[in-house]
């Protein structure tokens, strides 16, 4: 006879919203590296005990992080968030160093903001290693292994004696400190039911924008009165406090889980456990990097989306170059001051997540208790957590005519792309989207100075302004459209 180990829910399991988190959980057809079967001719009464051990009502094992205590949560959840704030601290903390690191390596400005650049693409590369490693190891695995790699090249950036070198450790750095951002909001979805999805993964996506907005004002004074090296030692001793406290996290992944306890119960997997060989490497080149690719070209919500959100991101960039010229150049900052500048930043980050939270309790929450409360349900379409997106579209073009002509002239996102295209498509549109907002935030720094000594303070941020205008319908299209752009998708749940 043929037996199964089920500890993943079958179909019609009332834990239905693992299955909608992990396509990994659809036990009757399992995709490569999901759910395995243990085959044998006879059943003693030893294998019999053995297999209702590993048998659980997955819905009520204490296993299951859904099921885990509210503190347990919390502190798993706050552990790839300060993994991601760590590495994309990392992007800003330099750029202070910018200038002296022009002198010491005798190149052009233009060059000396490479490795700030080089480090941002590596972030970008967060999906292609993250993926395939959670997805075997774990998310934990992730968490524990990738930081210290970046920590390793980051000393090698400190101590580099030539400019190739420094621009060679800032990447590998950027790239081994980025997968935590694109495994973090796995772990948030694998605790946190739907209804307070929001503002557990609002307090995830919130680190990618804190870190570098405190960067400068840390780095600043750091290059000042230390170096540019403390720059990259900084990051050293801020990474390596969080890796530690990230030491007691546990996996949150259930595929991965319950294959550790079925090796534990000595119930081995099927021979054939996922892809081998060739057959992996086509798999992680379709499902990691082709398919994210493809998806940005032919899917218009992916498309527009990650356009305005990659805008959006390479504005915050951008101002690591505007912000010395106006603060520094016109009202006589020093380095140290002028990354204080960016504490403004920072408070806006703070407002948002609380605004967020208030919008998403007054609205999507709202609508779904109703729902629920009337007997249907606990879903709603996507399009619902667009109000903060809405919103924000709104207000950047206001933020940025303000800084535009008020200096003295001496001169949602990412649960609607999961939500819209499910667990596995979900993350080749994140991957997407990270793909396009890296691109941009790392390469507009590169001709920020240029372009606000042609233009000027007030028409060069304007023209930014003018763009986050033509790109603010944006959000508004897909929560009126959205629907019907849906149901022509290719990959639509």
């Amino acid at each position: 006879m043929e037996k199964r180990f089920s500890g993943l829910p079958v179909e019609g399991d009332p834990f239905q919203l693992a299955q909608r988190i992990s396509v990994n959980y659809l036990w009757d057809k399992p995709l490569p590296g999901g759910p395995f079967e243990v085959r044998s001719n006879s059943v003693s009464s030893s294998d019999s005990s053995q297999e209702v051990k590993a048998r659980p009502d997955w819905s009520n094992d204490p296993r299951n992080a859904l099921n885990w205590r509210m503190w347990k949560k919390v502190y798993n959840s706050s552990v790839p968030a300060l993994l991601s704030f760590a590495s994309s601290f990392g992007s800003s903390v330099y750029s202070p160093a910018v200038f002296e690191v022009e002198a010491r390596f005798n190149v052009s400005t233009t060059m000396a903001l490479l490795p700030l650049t080089l480090y941002v693409f590596g972030l970008g590369f967060g999906p292609v290693i993250g993926a395939p490693l959670s997805e075997t190891y774990g998310r934990r695995f992730v968490y524990l292994v990738t930081p210290p790699l970046s920590m390793l090249f980051t000393v090698g950036s400190a101590l580099s004696k030539n400019f190739g070198t420094l621009l060679a450790c800032r990447f590998l750095a950027g790239m081994m400190g980025s997968p935590p951002l694109a495994v973090g909001a796995g772990t948030n979805i694998d605790m946190w039911p739907v209804q307070h999805r929001a503002r557990a993964v609002s307090l995830y996506l919130f680190a990618p924008f804190l870190g570098p907005s405190l960067g400068p004002a840390i780095g600043g004074y750091l290059a000042q009165y230390k170096g540019w090296q403390w720059t990259q030692w900084i990051m050293v001793i801020i990474g390596g406090a969080i890796w530690a406290y990230s030491l007691g996290s546990e996996e949150t992944y259930g595929k991965v889980i319950l294959k550790k306890e079925a090796k534990k119960l000595g119930l081995p997997p099927e021979s054939d456990d996922g892809p081998k060989g060739l057959a992996a490497i086509k798999l992680l080149l379709t499902v990691t990097i082709t398919r994210p690719i493809h998806m940005l070209f032919t899917e218009p919500i992916v498309a527009l989306y990650s356009i305005y959100t990659a805008f959006n991101f390479a504005v915050l960039f951008i101002f690591f170059e505007a912000f010395p010229i106006v603060f520094m150049g016109v009202y006589g900052f020093s380095l140290g001051e002028c990354g204080l500048s960016f504490m403004g930043i920072t408070v806006g980050c703070l407002l948002s997540v609380a605004v967020s939270n208030i919008v998403d309790r007054l609205t999507h929450f709202k609508k779904l208790q109703q729902k629920i409360a009337a007997g249907g349900e606990a879903s709603l379409p996507p399009e619902q957590r667009l109000h903060n997106a809405m919103i924000g579209s709104l207000l950047l073009p206001i933020g940025l005519f303000w800084f535009a002509w008020t200096a003295r002239h001496d001169n949602s996102s990412a649960l609607y792309l999961v939500e819209v295209y499910g667990p596995l498509n979900g993350a080749s549109a994140i991957a997407a989207n990270g793909l396009l907002r890296y691109a941009l935030g790392g390469s507009f720094p590169l001709f920020a100075v240029q372009m606000y000594q042609r233009l000027g303070i007030g028409w060069a941020t304007s023209l930014l302004g003018f763009i986050t205008v033509s790109l603010l319908p944006v959000p508004w299209l897909f929560f009126l459209w959205g629907p019907r752009i849906r149901e022509r998708s290719k990959f639509k749940l």
